[in-house]
């Protein structure tokens, strides 16, 4: 039960001078967990210093922090298996009060609106030629190649509202729909462009959702990996997991703060990828 004096009385000493006291007191409040959040929060609305409202604006965001930590935790140990779940807990980093549900509804709603537009029968080709009709013109999806960097390219709520995306955020989105209509759609981790393959026992080919949903063929990797320079690697042309989705996410979004200077977040975002890597792997 948290005990609203108590908390009063903390919140008051934030404007103590003695850095010793204030780091003292931050700890005690943070220690109280998510539930002291809307206190906080009542606190910095009727609280008109400028520098205990700093300080009350970074104890609510060290506390979403550890919160979204304890989610992407549980959301890898139970075996990284809702890929929109997972595009969730990386958007409550920006909008901590982003529900699931509402990404839920959107999607399931460009879903509904591709599932109208999809015929019994059609050839894989044809499949991908609808699911491209709706997302890009119908419902106006684009890459973002005005603001390629911006944080917000891997804010899924962000794309959804914006129809404006990265490579990553495009395929996403792509990929979740393409599998509600049960078609075997799946992300490639490619250097530099990441992007999606229809892979069945029947057929193989890829799509760029950056592109427009462009077909095209695993000689046309052959070609872009040679002019990269790089050695074939299976990596480069089969499905990739949840897991490295949303690391590949993180590692834009490090490059995204590095862009804008913001230091605090780069280390944030860094400590984020850590949990989720391997053992040993460099994440910087």
């Amino acid at each position: 039960m948290i005990n609203d004096k108590k908390i009063k009385a903390l919140i008051s000493l934030l404007d103590d001078e003695d850095n010793e006291i204030i780091t003292h007191v931050e700890k005690e409040i943070i220690a109280l967990g998510e539930d002291v959040i809307p206190f906080l929060e009542f606190e910095w609305e009727n609280n008109f210093n400028p520098v205990v409202q700093k300080r009350i604006e970074d104890i609510i965001h060290a506390l979403h922090f550890e919160l979204m930590k304890e989610k992407l935790i549980k959301w890898k140990n139970d075996g990284a298996q809702d890929l929109l779940e997972g595009m969730w807990i990386i958007a409550t980093y920006q909008y901590p009060d982003l529900e699931f549900t509402k990404l839920k509804n959107e999607i399931e709603q460009i879903y509904y609106e591709t599932w109208l537009e999809m015929k019994n029968d059609l050839l894989p080709f044809d499949q991908v030629k609808v699911v491209n009709n709706v997302l890009f013109n119908k419902l106006k999806f684009s890459a973002n190649t005005k603001n390629f960097h911006s944080p917000a390219n891997s804010m899924l709520n962000m794309v959804l509202e914006s129809k404006k995306g990265n490579p990553i955020s495009l395929c996403v989105i792509y990929m979740l729909v393409a599998q509600k209509l049960k078609l075997p759609v799946y992300g490639v981790n490619l250097p530099n462009l990441f992007i999606l393959t229809y892979k069945s026992d029947q057929t193989q080919f890829y799509i760029n959702a950056f592109n427009k949903g462009l077909i095209f063929s695993r000689a046309d990797i052959d070609n872009y990996i040679s002019h990269l320079n790089l050695s074939q690697m299976d990596m480069f042309y089969e499905p990739c997991g949840h897991i490295d989705i949303i690391k590949r996410v993180f590692r834009n979004l490090v490059i995204s703060f590095e862009k804008v200077g913001d230091s605090y977040k780069v280390e944030e975002i860094k400590s984020l990828l850590r949990l989720i890597a391997n053992e040993g792997e460099n994440v910087d």
